[in-house]
């Protein structure tokens, strides 16, 4: 299987507009979502498995406590491709 191909700066820019709770770090697409404690941190954690499983395309994932950063990036294309803001929109649609 091939990898995506990586967009271009004025299409990653486009797709970011769409998304005002992400923010773009280099060839990643990050966004940090704070919950009232660690319990509902975990509980949107095991929420991030099905999309993620879904698509085949993983997110890098910290939890800090009630602070989970997700991080988006396709490492066979070497940066940031459709399928990282498809699984951004599922993760925002998550959120209710």
């Amino acid at each position: 299987m091939t990898a995506p191909s990586a967009l271009t700066n004025p299409e990653i820019e486009a797709r970011l507009a769409t998304l005002p709770a992400w923010s773009r770090r280099g060839e990643t697409i990050t966004r940090t979502i704070v919950f009232p404690g660690f319990p509902e941190a975990v509980a949107f954690v095991s929420r991030l498995v099905e999309p993620a499983e879904s698509m085949q395309h993983h997110p890098d994932v910290d939890v800090r406590y009630n602070r989970v950063v997700v991080t988006l990036s396709t490492h066979d294309s070497g940066g940031l491709t459709a399928s990282d803001f498809t699984l951004a929109e599922r993760i925002d649609a998550l959120m209710g």
